[in-house]
């Protein structure tokens, strides 16, 4: 996969990729990563569905190799979706049977997203769609997050802007060395503690 690049960091996250069905899984764990960087872990089940059948097309339609992208877009209640690649051919919803083992792809983006279309570009196409976020949970969780940084060094508080910024991420590396020394007074073992906190990180982080 190659390397991301950000845009309007707090806004929209470009990763091109190589279409093949070994980057389908890391895509959509880089993906998940991101969103859980903009506080939007509440959308990423969805959202790595969502990634998971667009990627796929890709390989399957267009072709293994090809270059692709994968932008997501932080429109606040809803995620917006765009995987770009070089083939101008349209995809469009089709009846499909029961028994039917492929064709449903665009179904699942369409039943999970509040609206979804293709777009031609200069250098091909891109299909999109939007999904509802569960903007409430993540907001409850970074409120909780933020009130425990501000009350534990009272400096960060007070800062405005980017100072503020700096002083609470210095405030969450302290809180997190300091929580390994409790650990460690009460006979636990650090690392442990490091491993089942990645371990509940990354399962909400990520439905992959």
């Amino acid at each position: 996969m190659s390397g991301c690049q950000s845009v309007e960091a707090q806004l929209r996250w470009v990763l091109p990729f190589e279409a093949a069905p070994s980057e389908v899984r890391p895509l959509r764990r880089a993906a998940a990563k991101q969103l859980s960087r903009w506080g939007l872990s509440g959308g990423a089940e969805n959202a790595v569905l969502v990634i998971t059948e667009l990627a796929t097309n890709v390989v399957k339609h267009v072709g293994e190799s090809v270059s692709a992208a994968l932008i997501l877009e932080n429109m606040g209640e809803r995620l917006r979706l765009e995987v770009h690649d070089r083939s101008r051919a349209v995809p469009a919803l089709k009846p499909v049977d029961s028994d039917d083992e492929c064709g449903r792809g665009l179904h699942l983006v369409a039943a999970l997203a509040v609206d979804w279309g293709t777009i031609l570009t200069a250098a091909g196409k891109a299909v999109w769609c939007e999904i509802q976020l569960d903007t409430e949970r993540a907001c409850r969780r970074l409120d909780r997050a933020a009130a425990v940084l501000d009350h534990y060094q009272g400096s960060a508080a007070r800062m405005q802007g980017r100072g503020r910024e700096v002083a609470l991420e210095e405030s969450a590396v302290e809180l997190i060395a300091d929580l390994l020394h409790w650990t460690s007074a009460r006979g636990q073992d650090p690392d442990d503690i490091l491993d089942r906190a990645q371990m509940h990180y990354e399962a909400d982080a990520s439905a992959a």
